[in-house]
């Protein structure tokens, strides 16, 4: 099995099921700015109940996207990037010097027509 980053690939799946969701993705937005309450993530969410922001914790702590330690009588939720490089580092890094190259050529084709003159690119209709 290949590793990632000292992790099986499939050991990513949960990372990547975590951040299919738009509202696991806010809950991840919110906890940016730095570590929160449970309550202050529910609150957050006025439009969920606070069972369906749970289970929402509940798939994010599985993917290792958040840490969650006990603070007196409250649960302190804080953000685990490591996961996320960890994705980074499969996906977006081997791709990115392909994607430099594609753009590097569209750049190039595009100032040799900018250079070349305009070309006309509408089409004269033909009369039947």
């Amino acid at each position: 099995m290949t590793k990632i980053a000292g992790r099986p690939a499939d050991e990513l799946d949960p990372v990547w099921k975590a951040l299919s969701d738009a509202t696991r993705r806010a809950i991840l937005d919110f906890l940016r700015d730095g570590p929160r309450t449970t309550t202050e993530i529910v609150e957050s969410f006025p439009h969920m109940t606070r069972f369906g922001v749970m289970k929402h914790l509940d798939v994010l702590r599985e993917a290792q996207l958040v840490q969650t330690r006990e603070a007196g009588r409250q649960r302190l939720n804080s953000l685990n990037v490591l996961p996320i490089r960890q994705i980074y580092e499969r996906w977006v890094g081997p791709f990115q010097e392909l994607w430099s190259s594609v753009l590097l050529g569209i750049k190039d084709s595009a100032e040799k027509d900018s250079a070349g003159g305009k070309r006309n690119t509408s089409r004269k209709r033909k009369r039947h």
